[in-house]
């Protein structure tokens, strides 16, 4: 049997792939995991204040943010 999902699926970010994120504000408020990677093997999704300095680590999987500037 197929995966209906499997298509979707390949448009998740892996969580915790990659060390450092650049995120805009279309991504605020920000949080870990973020809205389009997978959640089923991350951890519990903590929000993150990147807005108040311009930079942001995650507590649960050191994954570092930084706001882009326009």
């Amino acid at each position: 049997m197929s995966n209906p999902n499997h298509d979707q699926d390949k448009n998740l970010i892996q969580p915790n792939a990659e060390n450092s994120y650049t995120v805009t504000g279309a991504d605020l408020p920000l949080s870990c995991p973020m809205p389009g990677m997978h959640l089923w093997n991350s951890h519990p999704r903590v929000f993150l204040p990147v807005e108040k300095t311009g930079t942001a680590m995650c507590p649960y999987c050191g994954a570092t943010y930084a706001l882009a500037t326009d």
